[in-house]
């Protein structure tokens, strides 16, 4: 089926999508069970307003104005970079911190590390929280009440916060994640006051060190409500109810309630203090049910219901879609040992697969400390949009990106030079065998005949007699080397020896590269899957729907800290 031939065909459709920096990816599996995929710019506001759904439409072969047939639409599982943009680029919802008084630098101060130690000019990254209210509370390690808040002298700030446009509260008290009651009572006022977003540090993440734990509430806050504008949005573009997919399941190792019934689980409702709820099975015929299931993926690499996707789990949503991906389909043609390279039209990730998924747990993405659980996946500014620089000495690629608008020099809407269009020179992309998607009408090929014009240019800059081609060349070994030295930093530098893996390459720029890479590492096999262009894509489809949790224990250890651990697991 090509995107413009409507379907006729009765029953549903699930489409899985990676939205990316540059592309979208789509990949619809038909009611038959076969699978059509579909690629489009993740912005191009003259043609539509969500890339996703554009998709859908496109796929669905509706026409502009046409209404999605939600009743033919059994889910859609979606990978997401709308966290990780606004934290890259600092657009999260204006935030006030609530934390207990003596302690407002706390989160500034960090845990006074000194990444480059012999800098003379230190430049700190900017706080997420533009405001802090300190708290007259304090519990003791004991459980010991010091003091008890005082709501009448902390709801004026509250309210002055609130009429300044502050819109996302989050509160991390000292001990709170043990004892959590003052936390609890704050919140509840900061709630009826309306504020719309509030996140609370025994919630958001119930572990000891307040730094850890703090820093993690006020990501959550200031990303949450951004995630869930867009979940509406959505929502509002399916024209559809949405059916609750949720997710918190441990009693029955992550089985729906109908799926442990028939397994003979007996499921109890967990005592996490979010309210406990499960991923519900499709509603067999004739038992209902709503429209669409709406799944997002988490940094960790589980899918979740969109009314659960909290800003915390989101920073690596799409690339975590690409790891599962990357090792199912490894897995399957034989491999048991793999290095992801998952290069795209904005930056690389590459990721380790050695049997099992690596995953991290405190991390810090742009200069922001977090405590969740994420994929171990290291990204490197190299993409398919890297801008190329030559600064009158040396060729630079990166680590700026043209992005989807205006995108490269040949996407026809008067980009810059960027790795895709060095490609495009030597010939390694052959616009009749690129998707026609580009031009005010979204039917044009890449523009070859501009990027040689421009390259032409450059090489004459440049001098010393080289050809186009040559210059193109010079800064494509500049990009694989960048990338070879990002897969050596979580192979070599880690102690594997990256000649006895396989190089798995998705992404929709991998392919040009996989060999040059693989040459650089000393690598003798490359994996190329058929969907190799939407692995991200069709790693969401291969997800497990999944729920974490997190509980402190503190006991010494021997058999009543055994007996503990062995209790909350079985929660």
């Amino acid at each position: 089926m090509t995107r413009d031939e409507p379907d006729t065909t009765a029953g549903s459709w699930e489409f899985w999508i990676d939205r990316g920096g540059t592309f979208t990816d789509v990949i619809g599996r038909r009611p038959d069970g076969a699978l059509v995929a579909h690629k489009l710019l993740s912005e191009n506001p003259e043609a539509y307003r969500d890339a996703a759904v554009q998709g859908i439409r496109d796929l669905l072969g509706l026409r502009r104005g046409d209404r999605i047939p939600v009743e033919r639409i059994a889910a859609v599982k979606m990978g997401t970079t709308v966290a990780t943009n606004a934290l890259l680029e600092r657009r999260g919802e204006r935030t006030l911190l609530v934390i207990t008084r003596g302690f407002r630098d706390a989160l500034a101060i960090g845990y006074q590390a000194r990444p480059k130690i012999f800098a003379r000019h230190i430049i700190k990254p900017d706080m997420l929280f533009e405001r802090v209210v300190e708290v007259e509370e304090r519990v003791r390690a004991d459980g010991t009440v010091e003091r008890e808040p005082d709501l009448a002298s902390i709801g004026p700030e509250l309210a002055r916060a609130r009429a300044d446009g502050i819109e996302a509260v989050a509160i991390a008290f000292m001990h709170a994640y043990r004892f959590p009651a003052h936390e609890q009572r704050v919140a509840r006022l900061a709630r009826e006051m309306g504020f719309p977003q509030v996140s609370v540090s025994h919630e958001v993440s119930p572990l000891i060190k307040l730094v850890g734990r703090g820093d993690t509430t006020v990501v959550d806050a200031y990303l949450s409500p951004i995630l869930r504008r867009y979940v509406a949005q959505v929502a509002e573009e399916l024209a559809a109810p949405i059916r609750i997919v949720t997710s918190s399941p441990p009693p029955g190792g992550g089985r729906s309630p109908r799926a442990a019934r028939r397994e003979g689980v007996n499921m109890q409702r967990s005592e996490s203090p979010h309210p406990s709820r499960y991923a519900t099975d499709p509603p067999p015929p004739g038992e209902g049910g709503r429209d669409v299931a709406l799944m997002f993926m988490m940094s960790s690499g589980g899918l979740t219901a969109a009314d659960l996707f909290q800003g915390k789990d989101a920073i690596l949503s799409g690339p975590a879609g690409g790891v599962v991906g990357m090792a199912e389909t490894g897995r399957a043609a034989g491999f048991d040992r793999l290095i992801g390279f998952d290069m795209g039209g904005t930056s690389t990730d590459v990721s380790h697969f050695a049997g099992e998924y690596e995953r991290a747990f405190e991390t810090e993405v742009a200069g922001v400390r977090m405590r969740a659980p994420m994929m171990l996946i290291h990204t490197v500014a190299a993409g398919g949009g890297s801008i190329l620089h030559f600064d009158g000495a040396r060729f630079r690629v990166g680590p700026d990106s043209a992005g989807a608008d205006p995108g490269p020099k040949c996407y026809r809407r008067g980009g810059p030079l960027a790795v895709t269009d060095a490609n495009v020179m030597v010939g390694k992309l052959i616009p009749d065998f690129f998707p026609k998607i580009f031009g005010p009408d979204q039917d044009l090929p890449i523009d070859a005949a501009t990027v040689r014009e421009a390259f032409a240019a450059l090489a004459r800059e440049v001098g010393g007699g080289r050809s186009p081609e040559e210059v193109a060349d010079g800064f494509i070994k500049i990009a694989v080397e960048n990338m070879a030295n990002a897969i050596k930093k979580i192979s070599v530098q880690r102690g594997h020896d990256v000649t006895r893996y396989a190089l798995n390459c998705f992404g929709g720029a991998g392919g040009q590269h996989a060999c040059l890479v693989a040459d650089a590492l000393g690598m003798t096999t490359v994996l190329i899957h058929p969907l190799s262009s939407l692995l991200s894509a069709y790693g969401m489809g291969l997800a497990d729907i999944r729920a974490t949790r997190q509980q402190a224990i503190e006991e010494p250890f021997g058999e009543e800290a055994l007996a503990a651990i062995a209790a909350a697991g079985a929660r």
